[in-house]
């Protein structure tokens, strides 16, 4: 029966011609949902334009907002993790390391950057979350070890920008060891009267917060960063009690003496340069 046939093509033919919007044109807030273009979140420096969400960024992202002209040099960038353990447990940890490296375009967690910002000479190391959740095994251990290195050749200060969830497990005692062997090597640049400044991101936490992280002649972080060591409910069924208001955010750690500052993105390149001018 005709009378429910369409028998010309209308309003289908025009739906099925729409065109798609390409991704990667918007950005939405994973806070507030607000939609803004991937051009105008870039140039708030991937901070949310409604709520001051600022989203976690790669290694490189923070090189092009801190160094001059989006200027510097990737150093130590062939060191890769090696399986000697032979780790499995849903996967092999050596098709983990496939994985990340493919989604990433990068051989580990971390990256070691070496430019000027604002003039001043600076190294970075810098962690990416989406690496194993920028976990630190013994590649990125080594990465710091020879950035600090690096720095005191340059006489130049030092920067380590976290984002971690802690050791890397499948690296078992190897990641473990590299708590003290940052600490060290964080020694010798106080020997050499280098600075030395921590940035901590949205998570810092694990054995990351529990070395490193921890031990800048400034710590500063970003607004409303998860830092910490354990998870907020570990600590809830440890001590039987429940946690105050923004336990382990920045902010609650600022109010309570475990940080130096808060740092908008927005502000982070200029509020470096006073820090460093004043203590180099």
């Amino acid at each position: 029966m005709a009378w429910f046939r369409r028998k010309k093509e209308g309003i289908r033919t025009k739906t099925e011609d729409k065109k798609e919007i390409p991704d990667g044109l918007w950005n939405h807030c994973k806070r507030c949902k607000n939609s803004v273009t991937s051009k105008e979140h870039k140039a708030n420096k991937y901070v949310c334009l409604s709520c001051d969400y600022h989203d976690r960024i790669s290694a490189q992202q923070y090189f092009e907002i801190l160094y001059d002209n989006e200027q510097y040099e990737e150093l130590f960038a062939d060191l890769a993790p090696v399986d000697v353990l032979n780790f499995s447990d849903k996967r092999p940890y050596k098709k983990r390391l496939e994985l990340a490296q493919d989604k990433t375009k990068k051989k580990d967690a971390l990256q070691v950057g070496f430019g000027k910002m604002n003039g001043i000479p600076l190294v970075t190391a810098a962690m990416d979350f989406k690496f194993i959740g920028g976990s630190m095994g013994a590649v990125v251990g080594q990465k710091i070890a020879l950035a600090i290195d690096h720095a005191i050749a340059q006489k130049a200060p030092f920067l380590i920008i976290s984002k971690s969830g802690g050791a890397r497990m499948m690296e078992s005692a190897f990641s473990l060891m590299q708590m003290a062997k940052t600490a060290a090597k964080l020694t010798q640049l106080s020997e050499a009267k280098l600075p030395f400044i921590s940035l901590l991101t949205d998570p810092t936490t694990g054995g990351v917060s529990a070395s490193f992280a921890m031990l800048g002649d400034m710590n500063i972080a970003e607004p409303n960063a998860l830092i910490g060591f354990a998870g907020p409910r570990v600590i809830r069924e440890t001590i039987k009690r429940d946690l105050p208001e923004g336990f382990q955010t920045s902010e609650f750690l600022l109010e309570h003496g475990f940080l130096d500052l808060i740092v908008e993105r927005e502000n982070l390149k200029e509020k470096l340069t006073e820090l460093y001018s004043h203590m180099i």
